[in-house]
C-alpha cells in the first residue's frame, strides 16, 4: 500500500468531525493525565496565576494538564455566559499568543460564541476597524495597552463588557479580570448545562471571523465554521499522523511537544499549533516572543513546531553567527552546510559523501540540533514561500522542513509536503478531500509554456473551504468561480457544505506529474516589464534567503524597462567586512549604506544570484535601505509578509531614482 492510500484510508479517534469544544473535551477525554500546556513566568501579570494556575518562576516553564485546561475552560465558558454572551455573539480576541488566549477560544466557543481575532500590535484605527466590522459585543484584552486601545475608541462601538488576561486595574463595571471570570464561571458551572451548550452547535455553525492580513487593501472577514476548521484538523491528522503504514518519527501525536509563537490571531497558528495540536493529544508551549525562540525552545525541548519562512532565515542567521563566535570558523560552517545541501539532494549518497556528513555532523549540525532543543522531528513552514535551497540545507542539518500551502479562506491547509516523501521546492500534494483545479486562462501568454506540469491560477473546493465574507457578497462573488460542467472536478467526499463553487486563491502555481504543487507568484504581483516580459518576484527574492550579505530584499519593476530591488543589508556583516578590509564607515547606518563601497560589496552578493536567473529576471539595479521591513514599522504583517503597497509608498523616491538614474555605474551592470 502507497502512503497516498495509506492516508486516504485511515482512520482514529482524533478524526470526527465535531465542533471545535466538542473536539477539546474529547482529546481531554483521552489525555486527562498528559501536559496540554507550558506557560513561562516572568513575562505577563496572568490574573490567573496564584488563584487558578500556579505562579511559574521567571524564565521557567510549569505544565497544566489535559484535565486542568478542561475545567479551566469549562468554568470559562460558564463565566463568559454570566457575563451575558450568547450563542452567535461576536467576541474579538486581542492578544499576544500565551496560555490565556487558547482557554478563551475554547471556552467562548463551548459558550456559543463566535471568535474574531485582533492582532496585539493593532493601531487605534485598526482595532477600531476589527471589532466594529463584526459588531463585536465583548472584547478579551491582554493588558493595560489593549485595554486603553479599546477604550480610546469604545465611544464607536456597542461592546457589552472588557475582559482582562492580566491583572489591570479599572475601575468601570463593564471591565473585569479573566480571573474574575473564572471566579463566577466556577461558581455558575453546571456539567449538565454545559453539555448542552456543546449539544447546541452545529458544525456548520459559524466559528470564527479571521480577517485577512491586509497585504493588498482593508481586511476582510472570513467566515470559517466549525466544519470549516474541523475539516482541515482531519486532513492534516490523516497526512501527518502515526498511521500503520510509518514509524514513529515524523508525525504529530500525544508525544508532541511544540513550542507556539505565532500568532494564534493568524489562521495558520490557530489551525496547525492550536487545534491540530489540541486534537492530537500534544503539548503546546507559549514562547515569551519571537525574539527568545532559541532560549525557549531550549527550555522546553520540542518534537515539533509551525512557521513561517522569515522565522527559519531568521533562525539560520543566527546559528550561523553564533557558530563563528563560538570558535566554529566560518568556512567550516560554509563547507558543513555544502555537504548537508548535497547529502539531502543525492539520491544515493556515496561513501565518501556519507563520510563527510558525519564529520559535518560531530563538527556543525549537532550543534544547530541542540541549539534548538536537541528533539526537532519535523519543522512546518507555511504563510510564504520558503527558499528551496534554505529548505535543503536545513533538510541537510537534520531538521526536516515540511513545506505547505494555505489560505485564510481554506482553514487554511491545502497542502503539505508528507514525511514519506518530501520533495524540497514543492509545497507538496493536496491534502484529502481536497480538490485543485488550474486555471490558465489568466496567464500572460507564451508565460510558462516549458513548465514540468501544469500552470495556471489554482482554484480550491472542499469542507475546509470558507463559503464567503463577512457582510461582502459582492467579493464573495468575485472570489469563486463554477466551471461549465464541472469537467475537471475530482472526487472530494461532499461533507455537508460543499458545491459547485471553486474558490479562487490569486495564486500562480504548478502541479507536476507526480501532483506535487510548486508555488510560483501571487497573480497580482507579478511584474509585467515593459518590453512585454513577465517577471515573479518571490524565487528572486527568495534566492536571498541563505545570504550573509542580504538580510531583505523586493523586486520591483512593474511596467519599467528592467527589474530593480530595495535591499537591506546585513549590518553585522557589513561592518566585518569593512573591519577586514581597513574601511572606515560611519556609525549612521543611512550614511554607511550611502557609501559606494558598500554598494560595490553588496552588488558582488546580487551578481552571484543573478546567474540563477534568466536576463530578463536579474536585478539591474538596487538602492540600500538602512531599516529593516518589520511589523513596528508597518512594513511586515504580523506573519512577516512584506506589505508591498506600503514599501512602494515608504521607499517610493528610491524607486524612483532607480529607473532615473540609469547611468550611474555603481548601480547598473547590464
Amino acid at each position: 500500500m502507497t502512503w497516498r492510500e495509506a492516508e486516504s484510508e485511515y482512520t482514529d479517534d482524533v478524526i470526527e468531525m465535531t465542533t471545535l469544544p466538542r473536539m477539546f473535551e474529547d482529546s481531554a477525554a483521552r489525555n486527562e493525565h498528559r501536559p496540554a500546556q507550558q506557560y513561562k513566568g516572568g513575562v505577563y501579570d496572568r490574573s490567573l496565576a496564584g488563584t487558578v494556575v500556579q505562579a511559574a518562576p521567571d524564565g521557567e516553564y510549569r505544565a497544566l494538564s489535559y484535565a486542568d485546561v478542561r475545567d479551566i475552560v469549562r468554568s470559562l465558558a460558564a463565566g463568559f455566559r454570566d457575563l451575558g454572551i450568547g450563542d452567535g455573539d461576536r467576541v474579538g480576541l486581542y492578544a499576544s499568543t500565551r496560555i490565556e488566549w487558547a482557554q478563551c477560544d475554547f471556552a467562548l466557543l463551548a459558550a456559543g460564541g463566535v471568535v474574531t481575532t485582533v492582532y496585539r500590535g493593532s493601531s487605534e484605527s485598526q482595532a477600531h476597524y476589527l471589532l466594529d466590522d463584526p459588531d463585536a459585543t465583548a472584547v478579551v484584552v491582554e493588558g493595560r495597552n489593549e485595554l486603553d486601545t479599546v477604550l480610546a475608541v469604545e465611544d464607536d462601538l456597542d461592546l457589552d463588557c472588557i475582559v482582562t488576561m492580566d491583572a489591570v486595574e479599572s475601575d468601570r463595571d463593564d471591565v473585569y479580570s479573566l480571573a474574575t471570570v473564572h471566579e463566577r464561571g466556577a461558581e455558575q458551572y453546571d456539567p449538565d448545562e454545559y453539555e448542552q451548550w456543546l449539544s447546541d452547535r452545529s458544525v456548520d455553525d459559524l466559528a470564527s471571523l479571521i480577517y485577512t492580513s491586509g497585504t493588498t487593501g482593508r481586511p476582510k472577514g472570513v467566515k470559517l465554521t466549525h466544519r470549516n476548521f474541523r475539516s482541515n484538523v482531519n486532513q492534516i491528522r490523516k497526512r501527518l499522523a502515526l498511521r500503520p503504514d510509518r514509524d514513529g518519527d515524523l508525525t504529530i501525536d500525544e508525544e508532541t511537544r511544540t513550542v507556539s509563537f505565532l500568532p494564534l490571531a493568524h489562521v495558520f497558528e490557530r489551525t496547525a499549533g492550536h487545534f491540530v495540536m489540541f486534537a492530537c493529544g500534544a503539548c503546546v508551549a507559549y514562547a515569551e516572543s519571537s525574539d527568545t525562540i532559541q532560549e525557549d525552545f531550549q527550555a522546553v525541548r520540542p518534537t515539533s513546531a509551525t512557521s513561517v519562512p522569515r522565522v527559519y532565515e531568521k533562525i539560520y542567521d543566527a546559528i550561523r553567527e553564533q557558530a563563528s563566535e563560538s570558535g566554529l570558523k566560518q568556512r567550516i560552517f560554509e563547507w558543513a552546510t555544502d555537504v548537508g545541501r548535497a547529502y539531502h539532494e543525492a539520491d544515493s549518497p556515496g561513501l565518501s559523501l556519507r563520510a563527510k556528513q558525519a564529520v559535518a555532523e560531530k563538527l556543525v549540525f549537532d550543534q544547530v540540533t541542540d541549539a534548538l532543543g536537541g528533539e526537532i522531528e519535523l519543522l512546518i513552514s507555511g504563510g510564504g514561500s520558503l527558499s528551496a535551497d534554505l529548505c535543503a540545507l536545513y533538510h541537510g542539518m537534520g531538521l526536516p522542513i515540511y513545506e505547505g500551502y494555505g489560505l485564510t479562506e481554506t482553514s487554511p491547509v491545502v497542502s503539505v509536503n508528507p514525511p514519506d516523501e518530501p520533495k524540497v521546492g514543492t509545497i507538496g500534494p493536496p491534502v484529502a478531500d481536497v480538490d485543485v483545479y488550474l486555471d490558465d486562462s489568466v496567464l500572460p501568454p507564451g508565460e510558462f509554456e516549458d513548465a514540468n506540469g501544469e500552470v495556471g491560477e489554482l482554484l480550491v473546493r472542499g469542507p475546509n473551504v470558507t463559503d464567503g465574507y463577512w457582510n461582502r457578497p459582492g467579493e464573495t462573488e468575485a472570489a469563486f468561480s463554477r466551471l461549465p460542467g464541472d469537467s475537471n472536478a475530482g472526487n472530494a467526499e461532499d461533507d455537508g457544505d460543499a458545491d459547485d463553487r471553486w474558490f479562487r486563491t490569486g495564486d500562480i502555481v504548478r502541479q507536476r506529474p507526480d501532483d506535487y504543487i510548486v508555488f510560483e507568484e501571487r497573480l497580482k504581483q507579478l511584474l509585467v516589464l515593459s518590453t512585454g516580459k513577465n517577471v515573479a518576484p518571490g524565487p528572486i527574492e527568495d534566492a536571498f534567503a541563505s545570504s550573509e550579505v542580504v538580510e531583505q530584499c523586493m523586486v520591483v519593476g512593474d511596467g519599467e524597462k528592467f527589474v530593480g530591488a530595495l535591499i537591506v543589508p546585513n549590518d553585522d556583516t557589513v561592518r566585518e567586512w569593512a573591519a577586514e578590509t581597513g574601511i572606515d564607515l560611519p556609525d549612521d547606518r543611512a550614511a554607511m549604506y550611502e557609501d559606494d563601497r558598500v554598494h560595490e560589496f553588496v552588488r558582488a552578493e546580487v551578481d552571484e544570484v543573478n546567474e540563477r536567473f534568466e536576463s530578463h529576471e536579474r536585478i539591474k539595479q538596487f538602492r540600500l535601505v538602512p531599516d529593516e521591513f518589520t511589523e513596528e514599522n508597518d512594513l511586515l504583517t504580523p506573519t512577516m509578509k512584506k506589505k508591498r503597497r506600503n514599501i512602494l509608498d515608504r521607499y517610493g523616491s528610491l524607486i524612483s531614482d532607480i529607473y532615473e538614474s540609469t547611468s550611474r555605474s555603481t548601480q547598473s551592470h547590464e
